[in-house]
């Protein structure tokens, strides 16, 4: 009788995780299309394997060998804006750590002051042979008391990217647009410029990143 139960239970827990969704996801270092909006996200689910006493799960997902997963060091350059209050061309907007996770999402971790939030979030999809395309947001404070104080609260920032892998997969180029909101949902900000990124492997050192 135990052992019916202890294989009803496990059985149960599997089909329960078999019904959750979660996020699923090569080419020089040269220029690709200028991003366009509505990044698209792709399903992914998590399935049973072997017989179900076994309880085992395996992951399923496109991104899994993809050689865009992994850290990089990113840096975000303005190009080609306009107006009084644009930042002139070669202006480094962020000077980021970025990571790209096997499960079709990435996280950043910014230059910015961390007292007015400095780790943001995005979801990522394969375009083409070695084109990704980025759709990615950041919730924190305004600068106003930087760096020593907590600003108000800001409304979220959309960074979208349009990027291209290098054949050898150690770098990354390519496009983004930077639009800023306030809590009303107005455009406070509107930036446009280019991404270079550099992997991070077991062996760079601290001097390479600084």
């Amino acid at each position: 009788m135990k052992t019916i139960l202890r294989k009803l239970t496990v059985a149960m827990g599997v089909f329960l995780m078999g019904t959750m969704l979660s996020g699923k996801a090569r080419a020089d270092c040269g220029s690709v299309a200028r991003p366009k909006a509505g990044a698209a996200v792709q399903p992914q689910s998590w399935q049973g394997i072997h017989q179900f006493q076994q309880g085992s799960l395996q992951l399923v997902s496109d991104h899994d060998d993809d050689p865009m997963v992994g850290m990089w060091q990113v840096k975000f350059i303005a190009e080609g804006n306009t107006g009084s209050m644009a930042p002139p061309d070669d202006t480094v907007i962020d000077n980021a750590f970025v990571q790209w996770h096997s499960d079709g999402t990435e996280i950043m971790n910014s230059g910015r002051p961390a007292q007015d939030g400095n780790f943001c979030l995005g979801v990522w999809k394969r375009t083409g042979k070695s084109s990704y395309k980025l759709n990615h947001f950041a919730l924190g404070n305004t600068p106003d008391n930087a760096p020593s104080g907590i600003g108000n609260p800001a409304g979220p920032t959309q960074i979208q990217e349009n990027i291209a892998l290098s054949r050898d997969g150690n770098c990354y180029s390519g496009w983004f647009t930077l639009d800023a909101y306030d809590t009303s949902g107005h455009n406070v900000a509107h930036i446009i410029g280019k991404i270079s990124a550099t992997r991070v492997t077991i062996n760079t050192s601290a001097n390479s990143v600084m």
